[in-house]
């Protein structure tokens, strides 16, 4: 590091000063003591002369956010079976929304959020009465309830999402899918994937596509991420898969490019991750095809 010549000017000034004002010292003494406390008037305040490119390295790396984990999660309402947390939840949701999941069109079973509960893809917890929907810290506690007045649970989840541009811009959206039961379900929004325990944006961003897009497009290594694309929010809402049962997003969001797939048009793919895993368990509902469109316009779509 060059340091300015004012600070080694400082330091010459003090050793010719001190003669004036310690009559006699020693010399070995005096040559010490000049040079420490030169050495002091240099590295005063080191941040201040902090250099302006490691600064600007610093801001220009994009891929600090992105790699960063999620919070560890902390502690969060478990349950032995599917028996186990219908029950649970059956006093606590409005009348008749259980009775909705897996026969409304779109929804799913109680099967499939005990699944997601058990691989660490959803957590349930009990909000605190001080909720904030901004405070992860504060909103997503265990709390004691009245068992007169059962509180409602919240459903948290965080979903990466991977926003995939063709070569013109325009941006690739799931439409809508295919489910295990027959029925189609309506999605309008670009390709997202619920986040394992651990798992980092890019790390369950590259598994979406694998599991959704590796039917037609390329292997996971043409995956090209964005720099400085990476975003986070925090959205609640009723979820459309649970109705009854709010749910908290937290939604890491990237721009990607990934080869292989058709550049116009619409076209499907088949799920290679949910079938494959999953559907050995009864009653649950999954993904068999998704259904994609080029998109030129396209306003923020909450999950």
């Amino acid at each position: 590091m060059t340091l300015p010549i004012s600070r080694f000017a400082g330091g010459k000034l003090t050793t010719a000063f001190f003669p004036f004002v310690l009559p006699s010292p020693p010399s070995d003494f005096l040559l010490i003591f000049a040079a420490a406390l030169s050495f002091l008037i240099v590295v005063k305040n080191p941040f201040s002369t902090f250099p302006s490119s490691l600064r600007l390295r610093l801001r220009s790396t994009p891929s600090l956010s992105m790699r960063r984990t999620p919070p560890p999660p902390r502690p969060t309402l478990t349950f032995s079976s599917p028996e186990s947390l219908y029950d649970w939840l059956k006093p606590r949701l409005p009348p008749g929304a259980l009775s909705s999941w897996g026969t409304s069109p779109g929804t799913k079973t109680i099967n499939n959020l005990w699944l997601e509960l058990s691989q660490g893809e959803t957590s349930l917890f009990l909000p605190s009465p001080s909720h904030d929907p901004l405070s992860e810290a504060s909103s997503l506690a265990v709390v004691a309830e009245d068992e007169n007045t059962p509180i409602t649970p919240l459903r948290a989840v965080h979903v990466a999402i991977l926003n995939i541009r063709n070569l013109r811009g325009a941006l690739l959206v799931e439409s809508h899918q295919l489910l295990s039961d027959g029925s189609m379900r309506q999605r309008g929004r670009p390709l997202s994937e619920k986040m394992r325990p651990g798992e980092t944006v890019e790390e369950a961003s590259i598994r979406a596509v694998e599991e959704e897009l590796s039917s037609i497009a390329a292997a996971s290594g043409s995956v090209r991420i964005v720099s400085g694309s990476y975003e986070v929010r925090v959205e609640e809402k009723a979820s459309d898969s649970y109705p009854g049962l709010p749910a908290r997003y937290v939604l890491h969001s990237i721009e990607a490019q990934v080869e292989g797939l058709p550049e116009e048009g619409e076209f499907s793919t088949d799920e290679v991750g949910e079938t494959s895993e999953k559907f050995s368990i009864r009653s649950a509902i999954f993904v068999t095809k998704h259904f994609w469109k080029w998109v030129e316009d396209y306003p923020t779509i909450s999950q």
